[in-house]
């Protein structure tokens, strides 16, 4: 077991023993490899650096409280890549070898996963890059897909506290994760202005609406946005969001618990009418929301009040990580283990 902070562990990169990798050349994919170098050679002209052929995955691996290792739904992640590298002309690695590769990254660095009880994972970075060298706008020919993992404590400092966020207005694009009809897991430079300026302002991140008519809600920050009004769970449906696992994971354990779900397109003019609001991704997890600030209309919505998350949003991640650190049963089939 590695010597870290584990408790205190912020949310970062940290150097492990060993990534895996695996090259698509001469229409087919090749075997998977160990590396201990964290550096990747190619040629300047790949079309990742050029064309954006590039997508990424994020998920997690715990120990459970028997001791063992889960992992939450990697193929899940195989089937979102797919589609990623579908809709920008790439070759994505087929599930059973997508899983097969996260597994041995894993099980690799087995010291490096935090132990039980710490509020701490390993993060799982699936990478799928076009190497082939092309100056004409074309798909590669050549594809590199690697794992790589890090510990990682929580993503927001206050951990399942209630964060505060504002609205962003100013910045001409929708949810800044993706391009067209297919949410393309695999570019966050554009969110990265729009959260400078919200950290400067002591905001945790930011809540963005659609670019057409600045009405609907898109995501908030890296993550998706779910409300609590009453019996529903509601989260916002659009083009532009990512269609995130732990969304998918989260409506069911609504379900479960007898909520309805409403999958739709959410107004901004809605949130007074909320009793809960959050948001949630593979680093988030459920993240109950303090405040949503609108600067431009000067407008301040208020959850949490007394400072602690809502009473269907605390059930809501306490069922769900009770599902990841095996605390419960896994109903659904979910988990993973090494």
């Amino acid at each position: 077991m590695e010597n870290f902070d584990w408790k205190n562990l912020g949310f970062g990169y940290h150097d492990t023993d060993y990534n895996v990798r695996c090259c698509y050349r001469d229409g087919k994919w090749g075997e998977l490899e160990t590396h201990t170098d964290p550096n990747v050679t190619m040629s300047m002209a790949a079309t990742c650096l050029h064309y954006g052929q590039e997508s990424f995955e994020g998920l997690k691996a715990f120990t459970g409280k028997s001791g063992d290792i889960r992992i939450f739904r990697p193929d899940e992640n195989a089937k979102r890549m797919q589609r990623s590298a579908e809709y920008i002309r790439m070759v994505a690695p087929p599930t059973d070898l997508f899983v097969e590769a996260v597994k041995k990254a894993v099980d690799l660095n087995r010291r490096f996963v935090p132990p039980y009880g710490t509020g701490a994972s390993l993060y799982i970075r699936p990478l799928l890059i076009g190497t082939g060298a092309q100056v004409g706008v074309n798909p590669s020919n050549e594809y590199l897909f690697l794992v790589f993992v890090t510990p990682v404590g929580p993503y927001f400092k206050s951990g399942f506290g209630p964060i505060d966020v504002i609205v962003d207005r100013d910045h001409d694009r929708a949810a800044p994760l993706g391009t067209g009809h297919v949410k393309v897991g695999g570019n966050y430079a554009a969110s990265l202005e729009s959260n400078h300026l919200a950290h400067k302002k002591g905001f945790s991140t930011v809540l963005f609406l659609d670019a057409a008519e600045r009405k609907y809600i898109d995501e908030c920050g890296a993550a998706n946005f779910f409300a609590i009004r009453g019996n529903s769970y509601i989260t916002p449906v659009s083009h532009s969001i990512l269609p995130s696992i732990t969304n998918l994971s989260i409506q069911q354990l609504a379900l479960d618990m007898g909520l309805a779900i409403e999958a739709r397109r959410v107004e901004l003019a809605e949130l007074p009418s909320f009793d809960e609001c959050g948001n949630c991704g593979t680093a988030a997890v459920l993240t109950p929301i303090a405040r949503i600030v609108d600067e431009t209309n000067n407008k301040v919505y208020e959850f949490a009040k007394d400072g602690k998350a809502g009473k269907i949003t605390t059930q809501l991640y306490e069922k769900y990580r009770a599902i990841q650190l095996g605390e419960a049963p896994d109903i659904h089939h979910w988990i993973v283990t090494i």
